[in-house]
């Protein structure tokens, strides 16, 4: 999707310890991201402190200065911070950095704050970077206890029950890239070379034993293998002498060494290249708007003591996102048909057609911006909102066109009154040039431009006005007899009777257009309706495939190690995965047919000129798609 951003000069915290040292939302940052309606794609670093994580976001900013570094062993970030910056290789996306706090500071020495923190990156990220220093190994692995704990700090559903699958996790988690800084062991096993993300899989590699201490190994690496899909690593040599560590941010690559100037450009192309777009369940992509909605709702519910609950967040949110695209949605077509339209239109068809390019694009934008519109309400909102602004414009159209035609008649016409008030029609022969003077001013009135979608109607009640001083004209022309003033008052009401006909004529062409407009409306509702669920139940099937995939390789990798016992006890769970994607794709044609009853039940409501496609129809429609 097209759509605005907001480039930023410098960092801004996001999320801060409020006087009471509860987590908040900083106001101004939300403004930021409300800006951005733009996809998104969240990439949070988190890791102990003073292990130089803000270095690497700046390298992803492309800047050497911005997040805070320091050569002290004090930790310069405090909560979280971001910056915004146009995506180096997505189009029309927002590459959204995301410096944490570092974990165990031993002034601040608050645990529980860590969680949160910890738990907020992987919330609000679409990959999770954790930097550490030196190697992977356990001891590594245990100050990553964070990521043990994160079922304690996170629910997927609100009556998840406890041990709830790894799955569901899954479907929400970001992928998973650990740097290790200072790295300066040979990537190689038994003598063989092994790449980077070889040595991570081998440090998660698990123990077969049973003891608490091997119960104690294996958690974090079986958190990270469950919980964390795909996973990359990437390994930084020393960039520089002591000396010059103290002054990294007046460092240029040429001040650096060499392979780590390698290493840190390797590290961004994959970022920019594999960091996925952050999306919800069943593919949402998110944008800044909504990764501002998603922040304030995770940190509301951990200061109101409660854990942040996945399922409760996106339904929260569909609401406020819903409102909010209804209201984008109306106010795009109440600003095109403002810039489009000039009233009064020649004709209705006039009118119809820029209103069908606006309704199609209001209708769009509230396609592209909602979500979980399960029952279609907010979309029945809107085609009764735009159905009520065409209304109110067509009303105008008439107003606008009676007071055109009323003004060119009075202009038209003007000789002809000042003849009847000087009463030089009442003279022999009067009649006669009473009617040619009238013929000739309707023939004029009505090749007039600019008259719009009453021409007939306003001149036919004008005429009808002048009906009697025409009568009183006839009779009193002394030069017709009797027989011809009968036969001139016979002519005289097959002309009324066919500026009835035309005017009756001319409001049948309007009225068939205004319904031939509600028909399209509703197809054009229904068309882009069954697209949006076309797209959402791919991309449903496919958060299926890539959840089950993962752990069809994580089954594999434990029957490769010989943990055939937790191989077996995960077949449920694959199993589950198997048939929750069959019914995802069985359920399809009836999920949309049960939308399209709703849809055209509704939309008779306020559209009466509609046929819709509802029972044995929406079957036929349907056939379409499948």
């Amino acid at each position: 999707m097209s759509g605005q951003t907001v480039p930023m000069k410098e960092p801004v915290c996001l999320i801060e310890n409020d006087s009471d040292g509860k987590l908040r939302v900083v106001r101004s940052a939300l403004d930021i991201l409300d800006q951005i309606d733009q996809h998104v794609v969240v990439v949070s670093v988190v890791g102990l402190y003073r292990t130089g994580k803000s270095y690497l976001m700046n390298k992803l900013a492309g800047e050497r200065k911005g997040f805070a570094l320091g050569a002290t062993i004090q930790s310069k970030t405090k909560g979280i911070w971001m910056w915004c910056v146009p995506h180096p290789e997505k189009r029309d996306h927002t590459l959204v950095l995301l410096d944490t706090e570092g974990l165990g500071d031993v002034e601040k020495g608050d645990e529980k704050n860590d969680n949160w923190i910890f738990s907020l990156a992987v919330l609000l990220s679409s990959t999770l970077v954790y930097n550490s220093m030196g190697t992977i190994d356990n001891n590594a692995l245990e100050k990553l206890h964070y990521v043990t704990e994160l079922t304690e700090h996170i629910k997927v559903k609100s009556n998840q029950r406890d041990g709830e699958e790894s799955s569901e996790y899954l479907r929400y988690f970001p992928s998973f890239v650990w740097t290790v800084r200072d790295f300066t062991l040979t990537l190689e096993v038994d003598g063989r070379p092994i790449t980077a993300n070889e040595y991570l899989e081998n440090a998660l590699k698990l123990r077969t034993g049973h003891s608490k201490k091997d119960q104690a190994y294996n958690l974090p690496r079986s958190c990270l293998r469950n919980y964390f899909s795909p996973r990359w690593c990437f390994v930084f040599e020393r960039p520089a002498s002591g000396d010059k560590m103290r002054r990294m941010e007046e460092l240029t690559d040429a001040d650096l060494e060499p392979a780590f100037v390698e290493q840190a450009k390797e590290f961004c192309d994959h970022v920019f290249n594999e960091a996925k777009t952050k999306t919800l369940k069943q593919g949402l992509k998110v944008t800044g708007r909504l990764l501002g909605n998603l922040a304030e709702t995770y940190v509301s519910a951990i200061r109101s003591g409660q854990i942040p609950c996945l399922d409760n967040a996106v339904l929260a949110l569909a609401q406020i996102e819903n409102s909010s695209a209804i209201e984008r949605a109306r106010a795009h077509y109440q600003k095109g048909m403002a810039d489009w339209v000039a009233f009064p239109t020649e004709t209705q068809e006039e009118l119809s057609e820029v209103h069908a390019v606006m309704e199609k694009e209001a209708v769009a934008i509230f396609i592209n911006n909602s979500f979980k519109d399960e029952d279609q309400k907010y979309q029945l909102e809107l085609m009764k909102l735009l159905q009520e602004e065409y209304e109110k414009i067509c009303v105008r159209n008439y107003k606008e066109s009676q007071k055109a035609c009323e003004s060119k008649i009075e202009c038209i016409f003007a000789p002809l009154e000042e003849k009847i008030r000087d009463v030089s029609y009442m003279t022999p022969g009067g009649y006669k040039e009473y009617c040619n003077d009238l013929k000739l001013a309707t023939s004029e009135y009505r090749s007039e431009g600019g008259r719009g979608v009453k021409a007939e109607e306003v001149l036919k009640e004008y005429l009808e006005r002048k009906a009697s001083i025409g009568q009183t004209i006839l009779s009193a022309d002394q030069s017709l007899t009797e027989a011809e003033q009968r036969a001139e008052a016979e002519q005289a009401k097959r002309e009324a009777s066919e500026r009835e006909n035309r005017a009756m004529e001319e409001q049948l062409v309007v009225q068939e257009r205004l319904r031939a407009d509600q028909q399209r409306t509703y197809e054009e509702n229904v068309n882009q309706l069954m697209e949006r669920m076309e797209r959402d139940s791919r991309n449903a099937i496919a958060e299926h495939d890539r959840v089950l995939q993962a752990r069809l390789k994580e089954q594999n990798d434990l029957l490769q190690q010989g943990f055939d016992g937790r191989a077996h006890q995960m077949q449920r769970e694959i199993d589950a995965l198997k048939g929750a994607k069959a019914q995802e794709e069985e359920k399809k044609p009836s999920f949309m047919s049960t939308a399209l009853d709703t849809v055209g039940t509704a939309a008779t409501l306020f559209l009466p000129g509609i046929l819709p496609k509802v029972g044995g129809m929406a079957v036929k429609w349907l056939s379409k798609w499948f």
